[in-house]
């Protein structure tokens, strides 16, 4: 009997009662949604290698951009071998509704974890007249203005619209530039407020050419603790920025799931974590489980009524 037991073990069969291999049977891919040295990328790679001990497997990141992130979230959806998973941005709440078929749900997806975030920040020239919200918006009553963002259906971007048409009820016009460049317009006055995340505009913060009005944090941000949020200026709730997340497809085996989320969840807390993810000016996260989940489908159907509202569109 032992040797048949042992025939039916190499052969790889079956039997009642028999013990499977714990997942992760062998090395866990991440494909990222940008480009090598993008935030998300740094997100990615940081926690990859955070990963790889509590998981007993390395754990691999690829790098595969285009489409906003399309490309490697519709290869995520239709991965099939359980050991593939899916760091992308805000992007990724987003694009179903940005995009006439960006080829994927967000409900074909579970969010293991918001990994980090960094805010959506007002920008006006240092030497300018507006030090604070409620100086931008007097001006904005008084004659329309212009406001630089990194994109047409960029968190930043869309912040700005929820904040001054559907909250503040003010006139705006929108003018895209790629994201270094909307922080320069602003420094060269082409435009008199950017709309970008934190630290796209942090070098000329310190080079003392941009101010910080407000951040779209709910929180101060660590990086720039004395900028006043929105929120603090009249708006509460306020709470807009941008953000990477680990995914997994929905039919992700339970055990996966469970094993993903458990060695998540104490990373985002670990001491180290916060100076890890600085380069990209990110914090650590603050959901892991259920509740990331949460905050995906909440962003994801706040983000469909602004671009509804706006008009904007990708195609």
């Amino acid at each position: 009997m032992r040797r048949r037991t042992a025939l039916l073990a190499a052969a790889g069969l079956a039997l009642p009662g028999a013990a499977r291999a714990a997942w992760p049977e062998r090395p866990f891919r991440l494909l990222c949604a940008f480009p090598p040295g993008s935030a998300t990328d740094i997100a990615a790679r940081t926690f990859a290698e955070a990963l790889s001990g509590p998981l007993g497997q390395p754990v691999v990141v690829e790098n595969r951009g285009g489409a906003s992130g399309n490309i490697a979230t519709v290869a995520v959806r239709n991965a099939t071998d359980g050991h593939t998973g899916l760091v992308h941005g805000a992007a990724f709440s987003v694009n179903p509704a940005l995009y006439a078929n960006p080829g994927f749900a967000i409900a074909d997806f579970r969010t293991i974890a918001i990994l980090g975030s960094t805010p959506a920040a007002f920008v006006v020239k240092a030497d300018g007249p507006i030090r604070s919200l409620a100086d931008l918006l007097a001006a904005a009553r008084a004659r329309p203005l212009d406001y630089a963002s990194s994109g047409a259906g960029t968190v930043p971007r869309l912040g700005a619209e929820l904040l001054f048409r559907r909250l503040a009820r003010v006139e705006v016009q929108h003018v895209a530039f790629p994201p270094a460049q909307a922080v320069t317009a602003v420094v060269s006055g082409h435009v008199p407020l950017a709309v970008v995340a934190l630290p796209t505009a942090m070098g000329l913060v310190r080079a003392g050419q941009l101010r910080v009005i407000a951040v779209g944090s709910a929180q101060r941000d660590p990086l720039l603790p004395e900028a006043p949020t929105v929120a603090e200026q009249g708006f509460p709730g306020f709470d807009v920025g941008a953000w990477n997340a680990l995914f997994v497809p929905r039919a992700m085996p339970a055990e996966a799931v469970a094993r993903l989320e458990a060695a998540c969840a104490p990373l985002l807390a670990a001491p180290g974590m916060r100076a890890r993810l600085a380069p990209a000016g990110l914090t650590p996260g603050r959901f892991a489980g259920a509740a990331a989940q949460d905050f995906v489908q909440r962003e994801a159907a706040v983000w469909a009524e602004v671009v509804r509202a706006a008009g904007v569109t990708a195609d």
